[in-house]
């Protein structure tokens, strides 16, 4: 089985989830003898030995700059020393075009495409091959919107896709439930393959963590809660510290973690301070490698308190790295594990209560884990690389006879 696989990101070149999630799934479609190649918008090394990773850009680019991240300005340098800046729009047209080049010199038998900014070019390698068009949804534009209508734009991408796909692959059951009633799509046309994680690319903490300020604060009988994600409206961090102020009033010694970046940074360290808990709040800016292992390593508790998150891989990274979580009702990984807590994430004052009991309860937050742990281990992306092994056999085989491809 041949898959074009059209994707945003991969690890290390990765703002989020969604490259690792890329990453991991494909990874577990390799043992069963599924040949991708993964088309980029960008080109780097990445290491990976277990599928082919092309670069999607005109011929005439000699490089391609981000501008800070992978869902940033791009610039393009010609081989004629021209120079041109497109933002996320304009650089998901130029991935249309320079996948619909690269279909006329490929052979596969379907087409995979991950979120909003690969489905254009997804349609036009279905227009150009005939291939069945399987499109993998970690989120909706109302999601990156944080419940509101968000960007036309996008959404016009994307109910133009879901009705031209041969099949949908929705992250989790509130991801599906929200095509169906943004988008009118008929349910069976939609299938849910749940996120996992792999243990195995895990890399185990050491005895030395990177916060030595916080195992510090911890030594004095401090408690941390962590979250570590993107800054954004979606993510529902307003909620979070508005929770906080009342945690701190209640446990003194609770230290909020926040890791990651966005484009509500300042808006949250502004608004830490007026409400009173700024020398409770430490804002660390994005993190990888050691420093972001370490950030799950100290906490005591792991906080997603996600307005609407498909599913929330860093939930199984916590309870891995040994914390319990408190998640949002309104997220998919909530559907496959039962021993956390659950809020509404609008419900900031019982958001502040579960913190409260897990900041001063220790055996509370150890059996909560404990039991996590338990679920934690019986996942396995190998379940998920079936269900998407099989649905491509499927439209595979029940496609109707491939015609010669339309010339570009």
């Amino acid at each position: 089985m041949k898959v074009l696989m059209l994707g945003w990101e991969l690890p290390p070149h990765n703002s989020g989830g969604l490259g690792v999630a890329c990453y991991q799934l494909c990874k577990a479609l390799a043992k069963q003898d599924v040949d991708i190649e993964f088309i980029l918008p960008y080109k780097a090394d990445h290491g990976i030995d277990f599928m082919d990773v092309t670069a999607a850009r005109p011929q005439d680019v000699m490089t391609v700059v981000e501008a800070g991240g992978v869902y940033d300005s791009y610039k393009y340098i010609y081989t004629d020393g021209r120079e041109e800046w497109l933002d996320i729009v304009g650089q998901q047209a130029m991935f249309e075009k320079s996948v619909a080049k690269l279909v006329e010199t490929k052979q596969f038998d379907v087409i995979h495409a991950h979120d909003w900014l690969t489905f254009k070019a997804g349609l036009r390698a279905r227009q150009y091959s005939n291939c069945p068009l399987i499109l993998h949804v970690h989120s909706i534009e109302r999601d990156r919107a944080g419940g509101n209508m968000g960007n036309p734009l996008v959404r016009e991408i994307e109910a133009t896709a879901f009705l031209m796909a041969d099949k949908i692959v929705a992250v989790s059951e509130i991801t599906k439930q929200m095509i169906i009633a943004d988008y009118d799509i008929p349910a069976d046309k939609i299938e849910v393959v749940h996120n996992s994680i792999d243990r195995e690319l895990m890399t185990p903490l050491d005895s030395d963590n990177a916060y030595r300020y916080l195992e510090g604060l911890k030594a004095d009988g401090w408690c941390i809660v962590t979250n570590i994600g993107r800054l954004t409206i979606q993510k529902g961090l307003f909620n979070l510290l508005h929770s906080a102020k009342d945690v701190v009033a209640r446990a003194p010694k609770t230290m909020f973690l926040i890791v990651g970046s966005g484009e509500q940074y300042h808006e949250l360290i502004m608004l830490a301070a007026k409400l009173g808990i700024a020398k409770n709040v430490l804002f660390t800016g994005f993190q990888r490698g050691k420093n972001w292992r370490d950030s799950f390593g100290i906490a005591d508790v792991f906080v997603m308190p996600s307005i609407s998150e498909p599913y929330g891989l860093t939930v199984l990274e916590a309870i891995e790295y040994g914390a319990p979580a408190l998640v949002s009702k309104q997220s998919g990984v909530a559907e496959t594990i039962q021993n956390c807590l659950k809020v509404d994430a609008w419900d900031v004052h019982e958001m502040a209560n579960q913190l409260t009991a897990l900041v001063t309860n220790r055996s509370l937050r150890e059996e909560l884990h404990h039991n996590a742990y338990r679920e934690l281990q019986r996942l396995s992306w190998d379940d998920a690389a079936s269900k998407m092994s099989r649905m491509y056999h499927h439209h595979v085989s029940n496609h109707p006879n491939k015609q010669q491809k339309v010339t570009a």
